[in-house]
């Protein structure tokens, strides 16, 4: 159709395509979203003129590699849990459950209740609503209190919050070895230096840890003590008290990341740190988003004392504040019967997921070996037994059909072996599990020949 020309009128195109009203509705609006068409109220819709863009072909931007400085900013290990799968492959790379296993409906209602509320999009406590400031403090324990949490956008977000608020451009910042890229990516974005220690079946080597905060002078530790990722340990219950120890003796901060807080596999997990923390030592982050949904942005930051207020002004900077309208749809969700309802389901359908996927690697890929069995989490961290390039096994996967994380972006030094990290949690049934794991078998047979 020719710029300016009338569209039929909504009625006329649900006639003469057969569609809903609310379909062509949601259809126009997009175009309006796209400059496709304009609306004139009362007048009708119309074509819009097309725009004209200068196009800038050619131009010299090298300068920018001067102004920008050595500081590396990468996101790539992030876009892989992101990126959209194209059709046909099975994701085992995935970051958060697959879209079947999120309370959806739940999620709806708790929306549609939100937006209800008179002050639904008026501005909200720069620090959180109190109510979900007291649920999180009631779902931490110990002696948290709800003034001491802040509300984030997402657990990223608060990661991120906490490293550059408590560490340097140039500091240290001790990690697990290996741990989550994105913490090592929020690390570097900061300035900080990411510094290993490494980790066994029950958790950090504590051994190590004090040596290595008194080599360093490091005065913060990125922590993972629940269904750590990529390795599923749970930090060992003697080790906790360890952590606190020497971090009190460091003069030390520990952020502690308890992303997999309601992914747990069985009924009981342990309480987090900052629950047995009274010295200010620990830093705490949360998340609704992997429990929730992956739009559902929003998280939670513990902390006490100056280094809390340093965090929430750095917050204030960043953001302002987390919009109301979604703070009011996550407390409908979480204090509502339908959300423990979920969480039990969730943890059901994530063990039984793990089983599959551990029996069939174990029958189909001998080759991967998992060393540890988590009692939490999305993933299972695979060894290689074979000499094999794990970059390499990861294309051959790709071609294959299913996506891997190859190991090597989740350590801050040179890694001591070949892995994958392999998500049982983002595809669509259990039978995709067997299917993921002959591939990667097939990947593993052409790497041999």
């Amino acid at each position: 159709m020719p710029a300016g020309e009338r569209l039929p009128s909504s009625r006329e195109l649900v006639r003469r395509y057969h569609a809903s009203p609310v379909t062509v509705s949601r259809a126009v609006a997009r175009l309006v979203a796209e400059g496709v068409v304009t609306t004139r109220p009362g007048d009708g819709t119309f074509v819009a003129q097309p725009k004209t863009r200068a196009r800038r072909t050619g131009a010299d931007l090298s300068w920018q590699t001067t102004a920008l400085g050595d500081r590396v900013i990468d996101a790539a290990a992030l876009r892989s849990y992101l990126e959209p799968v194209e059709p046909g492959t099975i994701s085992l790379a995935g970051g958060y459950p697959h879209a079947s296993l999120l309370p959806a409906r739940e999620m709806s209602t708790a929306l549609q209740r939100a937006a209800r509320r008179p002050d639904a999009w008026t501005r909200p406590p720069l620090f959180g609503l109190p109510a979900l400031q007291s649920w999180f403090s009631e779902e931490i324990g110990g002696a948290v209190g709800p003034e001491e949490v802040l509300i984030t956008n997402g657990g990223q977000s608060a990661m991120s919050l906490a490293i550059r608020a408590l560490v340097a451009p140039g500091s240290p910042l001790l990690v697990e070895s290996p741990t989550y890229p994105g913490a090592l990516a929020a690390a570097r974005a900061a300035g900080a230096r990411p510094v290993p220690v490494p980790v066994d079946a029950d958790g950090i080597r504590t051994d190590l840890l004090q040596e290595t905060f008194e080599t360093t002078r490091a005065h913060a530790l990125y922590l993972q003590p629940l269904f750590h990722n990529p390795t599923g340990s749970v930090l060992l219950a003697s080790r906790r008290d360890e952590v606190l120890r020497i971090a009190a003796s460091a003069g030390a901060f520990v952020i502690e990341d308890d992303y997999a807080h309601y992914l747990g596999h069985e009924d009981r997990t342990p309480r987090p740190l900052i629950a047995e923390d009274i010295s200010g030592h620990v830093m705490y982050v949360t998340s609704l988003t992997k429990a929730a949904a992956p739009s559902l942005r929003l998280g939670a930051l513990v902390g006490r004392g100056p280094a809390a207020e340093r965090v929430r002004a750095l917050h204030v900077v960043d953001q302002f504040f987390v919009p109301r309208f979604l703070q009011e749809a996550a407390l409908e969700l979480v204090t509502s019967p339908a959300w423990q309802r979920h969480l039990r389901s969730l943890r059901q359908v994530l063990q039984t997921r793990r089983q599959v996927l551990q029996a069939a690697l174990a029958r189909l890929a001998p080759e991967l070996v998992v060393e540890q069995v988590p009692r939490g989490g999305m993933h299972l961290w695979a060894h290689l037994r074979k000499t094999v390039d794990e970059q390499d096994l990861a294309e051959a996967c790709r071609r294959q059909g299913v996506l891997v994380s190859a190991g090597s972006p989740y350590f801050a030094a040179e890694p001591p072996g070949a892995y994958l990290r392999l998500s049982f949690s983002a595809v669509a049934d259990a039978g995709d599990l067997e299917v993921a794991s002959q591939r990667i078998a097939a990947a593993l047979r052409g790497m041999a020949r």
